[in-house]
């Protein structure tokens, strides 16, 4: 995937407020989350599920098995890439 791809599709992801509250309420957590991020949002469960597909389909999050559940944090490492990447076009 080149850089324009990458900043295209985590700005996608981003362009929603439930799915910045999500980020935000994960990165404040620090930790893996599994049923409370539905209690933070006003609503669905079947809606979250779909903001945390298109955040984790860009990379932002990861989703880990945790028996029943799927439990989910961000990664680090991808939001660092793209806060770089977003860095680079303000110097280009």
């Amino acid at each position: 995937m080149t850089d324009v791809q990458i900043i295209a599709k985590c700005c996608k992801a981003l362009g929603h407020p439930a799915r910045v509250t999500i980020l935000r309420h994960l990165l404040q957590a620090d930790r893996c989350v599994c049923g409370e991020l539905v209690n933070i949002l006003p609503l669905a469960q079947s809606t979250v599920s779909q903001h945390l597909k298109l955040l984790k389909d860009a990379g932002l999050i990861q989703g880990e098995i945790d028996g029943p559940r799927i439990c989910y944090c961000v990664d680090k490492s991808r939001l660092t890439l793209f806060k770089n990447l977003i860095a680079k076009l303000e110097a280009s």
